[in-house]
C-alpha cells in the first residue's frame, strides 16, 4: 500500500519518501539499538519500463551512531508474470550497495545485498495476498571483517490483507510475516522472528500522502534480536511528482 505507483509508459516517475521509525528493525535485528531512525528516499522509475533506482539515506535519531549512518543504492526491475491468471506474480528484483559514509571502505561494514520480492495478488480473490522476500548479503570488495561476517540469507514469508475500513478514505491493511535467518550476521540457521502490522494511507493532496503503521514483533532467536517482544511504528510522508 505504501509503495509508489509505476510511471505511465514513456513517463519518468519520481517519488520522495521521508519515514520515521520509532525503532529500526532490519530483518528482525535492532539496527540502532533502542534509538529511532530517519529514512530519506528518492525512487526514480525509468519511463515505465520496469527499471528504476532507489537511493536511501538512513541515520539514527540520537548521537552515538554517526558511523552507522549509510546510503543505500538500489537499482531494480519490477514487472508481472502470468498476468490475468490466478497465478499472476508481481516481482521486484534488485541489488543494493550499502555504503557507510562516515567510514573508509576498509573499516566499514560495506556489503552488497540481493533483495527479491514476489507476491501473488490473484491467488485468493478478495483474500490475503501472499508474498515472499529473499535477502542474500555478502561483503563488497575491500570490506572489513564485520562485512565478511554479514554473508548469509534471510527468507521472509508473509501476507497482506485489506480490511473493511469503517472510515471512508482511510484504507486499512493487515500484514504479517515470519522469517528464517540462514547465517546472516553469524546468526543461527533458524526461524528468527514473526511480526504483525496494521497500516493506513491518508491522502493529503493528489500527490502527497501520509502513511502511519504500527508493528509488533515476536523474536524467536536471540542471535538475531535479544528482545522477545518489540513494538514499533513507522510514520511516512510520500510525494510523487
Amino acid at each position: 500500500m505504501a509503495g509508489p505507483a509505476p510511471a505511465e509508459p514513456g513517463e519518468l516517475g519520481v517519488s520522495l519518501d521521508l519515514s520515521y521509525w520509532t525503532k529500526w528493525l532490519t530483518k528482525g535485528a535492532e539496527g540502532y539499538g533502542q534509538q529511532g531512525a530517519l529514512f530519506k528516499t528518492i525512487d526514480v522509475d525509468l519511463y515505465g519500463t520496469g527499471f528504476g533506482v532507489k537511493v536511501t539515506h538512513r541515520n539514527a535519531t540520537a548521537s552515538g551512531y554517526v558511523d552507522k549512518q549509510r546510503i543505500d543504492y538500489r537499482p531494480y526491475y519490477k514487472n508481472q508474470a502470468f498476468a490475468d491468471t490466478p497465478y499472476a506474480m508481481n516481482y521486484n528484483l534488485s541489488i543494493e550497495y550499502e555504503s557507510y559514509t562516515g567510514l573508509s571502505p576498509d573499516k566499514a561494514n560495506t556489503t552488497y545485498e540481493w533483495i527479491n520480492v514476489f507476491s501473488w495478488p490473484n491467488l485468493f480473490p478478495k483474500g490475503p495476498v501472499p508474498r515472499y522476500i529473499m535477502h542474500y548479503e555478502y561483503p563488497a570488495e575491500g570490506g572489513n571483517a564485520a562485512s565478511r561476517a554479514s554473508t548469509g540469507w534471510v527468507h521472509r514469508f508473509g501476507f497482506d490483507y485489506d480490511l473493511n475500513s469503517p472510515v471512508e478514505g482511510m484504507p486499512l491493511r493487515l500484514s504479517s510475516e515470519v522469517a528464517y535467518t540462514d547465517g546472516l550476521g553469524r546468526a543461527s540457521h533458524d526461524w528468527s522472528y514473526a511480526n504483525v502490522g496494521l497500516s493506513t494511507k491518508l491522502a493529503i493532496t493528489e500527490n502527497l500522502c501520509f502513511v502511519p503503521a504500527l508493528y509488533y514483533q515476536i523474536s524467536m532467536d536471540d542471535s538475531v534480536c535479544s528482545k522477545k517482544d518489540v513494538t514499533y511504528a513507522i510514520l511516512s510522508m510520500k510525494y510523487k511528482f
